[in-house]
């Protein structure tokens, strides 16, 4: 036989519903923007100045990356002013020595010493 749980569940929904009153729900509608537009129009103007302070921000670290960058860029040249330095003490030392070693070579010549 047949028993209440052979029944559908949507058997005799529809003959309960009540006729839908389109006034009413337009009204429901507009009820409900006008109820949560205001905070939504809010939060969007948030969010868009919150985005053009960000876009600010990133230019900001962009420039000072680039600062950073120019200061490595001056550092490395430092270093290799430093080295360029160094380099050139020790070519004047060995200059010297040079000197040095060819006035006793012609001492030594002069004093009859072939070398």
């Amino acid at each position: 036989g047949v028993g209440p749980s052979d029944a559908s569940p949507d058997e005799g929904v529809v003959e309960d519903l009540p006729l839908i009153d389109e006034k009413a729900v337009e009204q429901l509608t507009e009820g409900l923007i006008s109820h949560y537009l205001p905070d939504l129009q809010r939060s969007k103007l948030a969010l868009q100045e919150l985005t053009q302070n960000q876009v600010v921000l990133l230019e900001t670290l962009e420039q000072e990356i680039s600062k950073f960058k120019d200061c490595n860029s001056i550092l490395d040249i430092n270093a290799l002013f430093s080295e360029a330095k160094r380099y050139h003490n020790k070519l004047v030392n060995i200059r010297n020595e040079m000197m040095l070693l060819h006035e006793k070579t012609s001492k030594l010549k002069v004093s009859g010493i072939n070398i």
